[in-house]
């Protein structure tokens, strides 16, 4: 038989677990949400014709190469049309990554990984050590990116 005292504990944890469960259950939904208009804007002009252009250049390049910003260079329209409408890059941002909150990082992370499997020599962890210096990520930033490659290439 539970003590009033621990009864009272109980309710308060399972009050606990009910908003962390809400929390959670939003940040999923958002998620839910982002996924499903991910990169929209890649679908209509301008950055359509652009895309289709430099897409195949872009995988055959090394990311972070001077001929891999060279092709950046040369989709300047389009992309500062999809920084515009794409809360997920820090370009998006005046104040690069410290402007995103923690549902864009998930999504950058998550962009990340999907473009490093478009580049014949795609390579997340490399990525992330390229975007560390690009962005000016903090070492934690950086360490929890990389424990979360770790997690996501489980098996």
């Amino acid at each position: 038989m539970l003590t009033k005292k621990e009864v009272e504990t109980v309710m308060s944890t399972q009050d606990h677990i009910d908003n962390v469960r809400k929390y959670l259950q939003k940040i999923i939904d958002e998620l839910f949400n982002r996924g499903a208009i991910h990169d929209q804007s890649k679908m209509q002009r301008p950055e359509l014709s652009i895309f289709t252009e430099y897409t195949p250049k872009l995988a055959g390049s090394t990311y972070g190469s001077d001929e891999y910003k060279q092709f950046l260079n040369e989709m300047r329209v389009a992309l500062e049309h999809h920084y515009a409408n794409n809360r997920h890059h820090p370009e998006h941002f005046k104040n690069g990554v410290s402007g995103m909150n923690l549902i864009d990082i998930i999504e950058m992370f998550c962009d990340w990984k999907a473009a490093t499997m478009r580049h014949n020599d795609g390579d997340m962890r490399k990525s992330i050590k390229i975007n560390t210096k690009r962005f000016g990520l903090s070492q934690q930033l950086k360490s929890i990116l990389m424990n979360t490659v770790n997690f996501i290439e489980e098996v």
